[in-house]
C-alpha cells in the first residue's frame, strides 16, 4: 500500500526536506511521521504523513501525537531552568536542601547541577519496579531517595534514561508546588500555545499515533538478560521498556517526565524556537539568553557510564559540541527520544527543529531519517 500524500506547509527554499522527508516514505522508512523547522522564530517547514497505525488505517493528522520517549527530557529540563530564572532554584544547591529525604544513602552533597548532566550516580535502581510502580510518583521518588549512588556524584556521567524525569521532576514540585507536568503545561506549554503534554489527558487519546516497536537486538537482550544487577539492566530494563505499554491509558496518563511527552513536530519545534530566539517567541518570554547559554554549555563530557559512548551534556541537553548530531553548529542542543523523535535550538543559525514519528528505529543517535532530514535543512540555509 503505498503512503498517505504528505499534508501541510514548507516554504519553496526548504523544499529539499520536503523530499527528503517524502523520500523516507517511499522507501518505507516511515509509517507516519511530522517534521517542523522554525528559522527566526518562523514556521518554515511544517509537515506531516502516512498513518497514524500500523494497520495503515488511520491518516496521520495535523494534530496527531505520538509518545515521544526522551524528547521529553528536554522539556522537562527546561522547566527546572525556568525556577533558575526566577531564583528559586540554585545549580549549586544540595538537592537535599529543596528534598530532605534525598539525603540518604551518602548523597548530602549531590547537587541540583548534578541530576541535569547525568551525574548524580543514580542512572538505575537496584530495587526491582514494575510499570505500575513507575506510573506512581510517590513510590518512584521514595525509591530514589533510599538509593545509594552507582558512583560518586559529581565524578562522572552515565545516562539517567528513566530516573531523569522523577529526579528532576520531584525537585521541581518540592519548589513549586506543582507536578512536573502541571509546571510544563502552565510555564511553557499553554503560554507558547504548544500542543505538548506530560501526562495526557484521556480527552487525546484518539489523537494518539501507535508506536510500532524497533526490531529486536538479541546481543543486547542476551547482555541485559546474563546481567541483570548491572548498572547498563538496571538503568534501561528497570521497570523492562516495552514500546507497546505505551498504547495503555496508564501509561500516557501518568507522569514520566523522562520518557512520556506527547506532541509532534510543530509542537516541539515550537518550544525550541524560543530557545534559539533567546528564550522569547511572539511576546511570550520564558527566560533570559544567559540562562539558556548555562543550560547549554557542556556540563559533561567523555564516555558515558550507561551508554558506552562518548557524550556531551549540557544542564539536560544533549550538546553538539563537534559531534554533528543537530547540524554542524557546535552550541545546538536539544534532546533524542527512543525511536527517533527529536528537538533542538541551533542558537547560532537561530533555527528550531522537531521531528516525531510512529515506527522507531533502534539507532539511538544519528539516526538516519532524523540525520537526512538535518542534513537537508542546513543545507537549505
Amino acid at each position: 500500500m503505498p503512503p498517505a500524500a504528505l499534508h501541510g506547509f514548507c516554504d519553496p527554499r526548504f523544499e529539499r526536506v520536503r523530499e527528503v522527508f517524502d523520500e523516507s516514505f517511499a522507501r518505507d522508512l516511515e509509517t507516519g511521521a511530522s517534521v517542523a523547522v522554525a528559522v527566526d522564530g518562523r514556521v518554515v517547514v511544517d509537515l506531516w504523513g502516512g498513518f497514524a497505525d500500523a494497520a495503515r488505517t488511520r491518516p496521520w493528522q495535523r494534530d496527531t501525537l505520538v509518545n515521544l520517549y526522551s524528547t521529553t527530557k528536554g522539556l522537562t529540563a527546561l522547566c527546572a531552568h525556568l525556577l533558575v530564572e526566577r531564583g528559586a532554584l540554585d545549580l549549586e544547591a544540595p538537592v537535599a536542601r529543596y528534598w530532605p529525604e534525598f539525603a540518604q544513602a551518602g548523597k548530602q552533597q549531590v547537587r541540583v547541577r548534578h541530576l541535569l548532566c547525568h551525574q548524580a550516580g543514580l542512572a538505575g535502581l537496584r530495587r526491582d519496579l514494575t510499570v505500575e510502580d513507575l506510573y506512581d510518583w510517590e513510590t518512584t521518588t521514595a525509591a530514589l531517595a533510599a538509593e545509594t549512588p552507582w558512583w560518586e556524584p559529581g565524578s562522572a556521567h552515565g545516562y539517567h534514561a528513566l530516573t531523569f524525569g522523577h529526579l528532576v521532576g520531584e525537585v521541581v514540585r518540592r519548589i513549586d508546588g506543582r507536578s512536573l507536568g502541571a509546571f510544563f503545561r502552565d510555564e511553557v506549554a499553554r503560554p507558547l500555545g504548544a500542543d505538548l503534554h506530560i501526562g495526557l489527558a484521556a480527552e487525546h487519546d484518539a489523537r494518539v499515533a501507535e508506536l510500532i516497536p524497533p526490531p529486536a537486538d538479541p546481543a543486547l537482550q542476551q547482555l541485559l538478560a546474563s546481567n541483570p544487577g548491572s548498572l547498563l539492566a538496571r538503568a534501561l530494563a528497570n521497570p523492562p521498556a516495552d514500546p507497546r505499554v505505551t498504547a495503555t491509558r496508564a501509561w500516557r496518563g501518568a507522569e514520566i517526565p523522562a520518557a512520556n511527552g506527547h506532541g509532534h513536530a510543530r509542537s516541539i519545534a515550537r518550544v525550541y524556537a524560543a530557545l534559539a530566539c533567546g528564550g522569547s517567541l511572539d511576546g511570550v518570554t520564558l527566560c533570559r539568553p544567559e540562562t539558556l547559554e548555562r543550560a547549554s554549555s557542556v556540563a559533561a563530557a567523555g564516555p558515558d557510564q550507561v551508554l558506552q559512548m562518548s557524550m556531551s551534556w549540557g544542564l539536560g541537553y544533549v550538546v553538539n559540541a563537534g559531534k554533528d548530531i543537530y547540524g554542524p553548529n557546535p552550541r545546538s542542543y536539544g534532546h533524542t527520544g527512543f525511536g527517533g523523535s527529536f528537538g533542538f535550538a541551533d542558537p547560532d543559525a537561530r533555527v528550531a527543529v522537531g521531528y516525531a514519528m510512529s515506527r522507531m528505529a533502534a539507532t539511538l543517535v544519528n539516526e538516519p531519517r532524523g540525520t537526512a532530514l538535518i542534513g537537508a535543512l542546513y543545507a537549505s540555509l
